[in-house]
């Protein structure tokens, strides 16, 4: 099957060349020529994906229709900010015969997801979302490494894993669970931002612990509200997540861990906010629209776009009554 990848950044360029790296057919949409023509030229994206080659059977192009024409599965894999002019592009380029699968680690709206977009500014309806511990530098240096991809539809399933699954590098799972690990995927981006926070203050093992434990309750504590499933939070697009987001010492690794790592040792911020600290803002809405509770979310968006002092976030969450586990 034919497939194209929408969104030249690190994940999606690692994520093309894996997959043509199997002999399947695959374009790379960037929609920056410059991009793209780099790609193609030189089999290089280092303002992305620095010291990697890129398969040479990758097909680079910047016009959207060329990467979208012969392609039955498309992967979105962009920043949650470009996705509207994205979908609303792609509306014109494809029809009810293509699938989409997006990566997309933040919500667009309170309550509105990725794959609600899709529906409504294309004709795609066979819509999936692909989540899970797979980073774009593993993904680039073959390491062993595994994703979800969530679907109402089997067929979406099963083109995903077919084009995705790559012995000793990459094992696609499947779930049928697409709300609750689009949720999943972008909640614990979010909360990645403050076990990022916490390493900065130098909390020490024991409390980082109790706070990837309570990450993992406030998560599915809020997706299954939502009406997901009560094990995908604890499955690869929540846990798995926020496990390979926040690891310790590998602050270059993750946006959202980096960005809680400056703020509390108080350096410069490398970016004004990240997947996670967007999507934590969506998740403390969609949690207060609810009735559920969300402290830690609500203290990263207090830190982050607040200008709350982390050390007042944390006094506050130590004071708070325990609940039960």
């Amino acid at each position: 099957m034919s497939v194209a990848i929408l969104g030249a950044g690190a994940f999606g360029t690692a994520l093309a060349s894996l997959i043509a790296a199997r002999g399947q057919s695959v374009h790379l949409y960037a929609d920056d020529p410059a991009t793209a023509n780099e790609i193609a030229t030189r089999r290089t994206n280092e303002r992305r994906l620095p010291g990697f080659a890129v398969d040479a059977r990758v097909v680079a192009t910047a016009d959207l229709r060329e990467a979208t024409a012969t392609a039955r599965l498309l992967i979105l894999a962009v920043a949650s900010p470009r996705v509207p002019e994205l979908l609303r592009a792609l509306g014109d380029a494809t029809t009810g015969r293509h699938m989409l699968v997006h990566a997309i680690g933040a919500p667009i709206g309170v309550g509105r997801t990725v794959s609600d977009l899709v529906r409504a500014e294309t004709s795609i309806k066979r819509i999936g979302v692909l989540a899970g511990p797979a980073l774009a530098r593993d993904l680039a240096e073959r390491r062993p490494c595994a994703v979800v991809v969530a679907s109402p539809f089997d067929e979406v399933i099963a083109a995903t894993r077919a084009a995705l699954d790559s012995p000793g590098a990459l094992r696609a799972y499947g779930s049928h669970d697409l709300v609750g690990v689009e949720l999943a995927s972008a909640i614990s981006g979010a909360l990645t931002v403050a076990i990022g926070l916490a390493d900065g203050l130098g909390v020490g093992a024991g409390p980082r612990a109790v706070l990837v434990c309570r990450s993992v309750a406030e998560g599915t504590r809020l997706t299954v509200a939502a009406g997901a499933k009560e094990r995908t939070f604890s499955g690869m697009a929540g846990l798995g997540n926020l496990l390979v987001r926040s690891e310790a010492g590998s602050a270059d690794r993750s946006d959202d861990y980096r960005l809680g790592l400056e703020i509390a040792r108080g350096e410069p911020r490398t970016r004004a906010e990240t997947e996670g600290s967007r999507a934590a803002v969506q998740a403390l809405k969609l949690a207060e629209k609810l009735g559920v509770r969300a402290r830690l979310l609500g203290a990263v968006a207090a830190v982050v776009h607040g200008g709350v002092p982390v050390t007042d976030a944390a006094a506050r969450l130590a004071e708070g009554t325990a609940e039960e586990e």
